[in-house]
């Protein structure tokens, strides 16, 4: 994967700007540029000191932060604002606050999707409605500018005027609207809050309706980020060969792709005539020995699928852990007691193994420099005699400067 790695040339400096020559020291990386994720919905209350399990929690963010460098916040509108004008802001706020202070990249889910929408937004007129979807767009994201910066800014456009199985105030604005005015609705408001945002199009329907909506948006001017794209595969993986052409498709908008939502279970799947996911309740669906094993081959494949496709920058799997999982699915990585599965050791073995630089020992030449080639990301020098650790970052650039002190 010659396209997620780079090679720099680091020039080390003292404090006076000389070059530190012939001195050893070590390289360790520390984060990818590449964005592995996961939800945080279970972990927003310990990271507002408010969890009820205090130890549970603690060990859960730990193998969470272990494995994951961007996270997915809860900003569904019927529980961010469940009673008009009364927000969650401040607790979701402090939380943000607390995952990004520990070096997590935060994206905020969603901006405007018809599922989840209030139910008091039912008795407002549709002019009012748009009036207090851009409402919302615009607090929330300058609320939370500089803390959350990447967003999905309009969820499941694809389905959104004829969506049927919940009356709510969105699918008649949409149906009213157009799609396409929706999207400039979410996406025109949004940036204007926050000039530095990503905003993505998510969808979960992958078929040619959405590269019609893709199509039609950038004809229509409207500046998609990135293109979402969810992979819920509780009724099995669909197969290396499968995900490839699926990215293949996508990739040919020349924008970046984040794999929004990924879940692969690990026990009985679901049957395949299902044809809405969120049909199939049942009460007890647990992880097995045989499920568990073919779950982390599973996900060592896909991963592996995405990481070969450049046009890939985020994955985010939907839930580390099975407590509280969508659907009840033993779709997790840690089971209910939070032991880990062999899909976390597989995922693990990935991201801090095969593409993680193992801390290295180097020596600086006559000027000071050291080459070194590496997957993009953020590093750090260490172990110079006399000095303190420096961090210093690859990417596109082919050399750089790091000064110790």
């Amino acid at each position: 994967m010659p396209h997620r790695l780079a090679s720099a040339t680091i020039t080390v400096a003292d404090a006076s700007g000389g070059p530190l020559a012939n001195t050893d020291l070590t390289v360790r990386q520390v984060k990818h540029d590449f964005l592995f994720g996961n939800i945080l919905f279970n972990l927003a209350p310990w990271a507002c000191g408010e969890s009820d399990d205090e130890a549970r929690d603690s060990q859960e963010a730990a193998d969470w932060l272990e494995l994951f460098n961007f996270g997915t916040l809860p900003f569904y509108w019927r529980g961010f604002e469940p009673t008009r004008g009364l927000t969650n802001t401040e607790t979701l706020l402090t939380a943000a606050k607390r995952f990004r202070d520990l070096g997590v990249t935060l994206k905020g889910h969603p901006l405007v999707w018809h599922t989840m929408a209030p139910t008091w937004l039912l008795d407002c007129s549709p002019d009012e409605t748009e009036h207090l979807i851009r409402q919302r767009i615009t607090h929330v994201v300058s609320d939370f500018a500089g803390v959350v910066d990447i967003w999905d800014a309009i969820n499941e456009l694809v389905i959104m005027p004829v969506f049927k199985a919940e009356r709510n105030a969105i699918t008649p604005l949409c149906l009213s609207k157009g799609r396409v005015a929706m999207a400039k609705l979410a996406f025109e408001t949004a940036r204007q809050a926050n000039p530095h945002a990503t905003l993505l199009l998510n969808d979960f329907d992958l078929s040619s309706a959405y590269e019609c909506l893709i199509e039609g948006l950038l004809e229509a001017g409207v500046q998609i980020d990135a293109i979402g794209l969810q992979t819920h595969m509780h009724q099995g993986y669909r197969g290396d060969e499968a995900v490839a052409d699926l990215l293949a498709r996508f990739a040919r908008y020349g924008l970046p792709l984040h794999l929004t939502e990924t879940s692969l279970v690990s026990g009985h799947l679901m049957p395949p005539e299902i044809v809405d996911l969120n049909d199939y309740q049942v009460s007890d669906w647990p992880t097995t020995d045989e499920g568990e094993a073919r779950q982390a081959e599973q996900i060592a494949g896909f991963y592996r699928t995405l990481m070969a496709e450049p046009a890939v920058l985020a994955a985010t799997y939907w839930g580390l852990t099975d407590r509280g999982a969508w659907l009840h699915a033993p779709s997790g990585l840690l089971r209910d007691d939070n032991s880990r599965k062999p899909a976390y050791d597989a995922l693990h073995g990935l991201v801090k193994g095969d593409w993680w630089i193992a801390p290295t020992r180097l020596t600086t030449d006559e000027a000071g420099r050291f080459d070194i080639t590496g997957f993009k990301g953020d590093y750090e020098i260490s172990d110079i005699v006399g000095y303190g650790n420096a961090p210093f970052h690859i990417g596109h650039a082919a050399s750089g400067g790091v000064v110790v002190h």
